[in-house]
């Protein structure tokens, strides 16, 4: 697919808001489409996350192939989602924490901020956590000095973006790269059941804790940060390509480019949480070993020789460090967005490093606490999807980018499956 000289003009900074839009980039000759993927990659290393580590080998090892069918569900809804919220920054050149700003009740906007800020701490655990054991399992580096390289790491490929948005998400996506990289050699070795993959696609649960590493593996799969970051990527990162246009054909082509951009980045990361589950029924089923990360290490080790141990090490410093900085970015927008307001970017990822460093320092488990954070992160997705549902269906904000019916309704069922979970596992632990 081609784009035109003729069709790049203005980029509507608020499209349907009435606002003026704002010039964009003349297109010289006519470019690929590939140049307009990026965004998506960035998004999707959250979708890969140490947190991911804990909860999809868990699931494994205790359930065989049972959960495998949530995996693939909550990469389905993923997909859904992160394509509202692109279009959104691209119909309206502002991301979500803005828009619920301008347009909800100001209750409701310090409550969102306040439920979004209460995720950050819960994936700063995961992220930290998970680059300090990676550390330590590679080099031997103490748990809470591996966490603070980790947050020390995110700064630096942050800084990337002082360059522009093609640095960062080369970055990104090379270290994306190397988590698929190293769980595709490693799946190799374990070999797959295809009996057991047919089987793990029927939906169906096998007792409250398996309810429990399902409710963790949504939240690990859709992380409620990067439906906010996602918003703010995509607006200056389509605009200096090519309009994002008044007509239906420049709608149709951006909308195109986006949701091939969602499609190949998250069916990797879909990929690469399948392989974990699947390496981890192959070779843990009944043991004790993936109990832990350090257990993962050294089982894979045991199992499939040192390559398989040295491969999931890279894949979890790799993952910690790329997510832990998509994390700060994100906590950034969020701050912004919501309150308009700045602060120093080193106090902030204080105050949400805090609850990770403590953990390590004070010896807690770090798996079980990798686990528990994702389980709250999915009690936060629905803080964020409810009000993107809201926005990207209401014509007076998206304009021509309007949600046809059958996208904002299958946009309700996610939310209603995403509440009904989380109800479900509140019933469950209080009985």
């Amino acid at each position: 697919m081609y784009l035109s000289t003729t069709e790049a003009a203005v980029l509507p900074a608020t499209l349907g808001t009435g606002r003026r839009p704002v010039a964009a980039a003349p297109t010289p000759g006519r470019r690929r489409i590939w140049p307009l993927l990026g965004p998506a990659f960035v998004a999707a290393v959250a979708y890969v996350d140490p947190g991911n580590f804990a909860t999809n080998f868990s699931g494994g090892a205790g359930f065989g192939y049972t959960l495998l069918w949530v995996i693939v569900a909550a990469n389905l809804m993923a997909m859904l989602i992160q394509s509202l919220t692109a279009k959104l920054g691209l119909a309206t050149g502002r991301d979500l924490a803005t828009l619920c700003r301008e347009r909800f009740p100001r209750p409701v906007t310090r409550g969102l901020w306040l439920q979004a800020e209460a995720v950050a701490v819960a994936t700063d655990l995961a992220e930290i956590v998970g680059g300090a054991v990676a550390l330590n399992l590679l080099f031997g580096v103490p748990l809470a000095i591996g966490g603070l390289i980790t947050a020390v790491v995110a700064f630096v490929l942050l800084a990337a973006q002082s360059r522009g948005h093609r640095p960062f998400e080369r970055v990104i996506t090379g270290l994306l790269l190397v988590v698929g990289l190293g769980f595709a050699y490693t799946l190799v070795g374990a070999g797959v059941d295809v009996g057991g993959v047919a089987d793990g696609m029927v939906p169906s649960f096998a007792g409250a804790d398996s309810v429990v590493l399902a409710t963790g593996i949504l939240g690990a799969t859709v992380m409620p940060h990067v439906i906010y970051v996602h918003s703010a990527l995509t607006p200056g990162r389509y605009g200096d390509v090519v309009t994002a246009g008044r007509t239906a054909q420049g709608r149709g082509r951006l909308l195109r480019a986006q949701r091939l951009d969602v499609l190949l980045a998250m069916g990797l990361a879909g990929l690469v949480n399948a392989a974990m589950l699947v390496i981890a029924a192959q070779l843990f089923t009944g043991g004790t070993d993936a109990d832990s990360l350090e257990g993962i290490h050294a089982g894979l080790g045991d199992r499939l020789g040192s390559g398989a141990a040295l491969a999931f090490a890279l894949a979890l410093l790799a993952s910690g460090f790329a997510s832990s900085s998509v994390g700060t970015h994100a906590g950034q927008v969020v701050m912004a967005g919501f309150l308009r307001r700045h602060i120093p970017v080193l106090a902030r990822r204080l105050l949400t490093l805090a609850p990770a460093l403590a953990v390590l320092v004070l010896g807690g488990d770090p798996t079980t606490a990798l686990v528990w954070s994702q389980v709250v992160l999915s009690f936060g997705i629905p803080f964020a999807l409810v009000p993107l549902l809201l926005l990207t269906s209401n014509r007076d904000v998206m304009g021509g980018w309007v949600n046809r019916r059958t996208t904002t309704l299958a946009g309700a069922v996610v939310a209603a499956l995403i509440i009904g979970l989380n109800a479900h596992l509140l019933l469950g632990l209080a009985l």
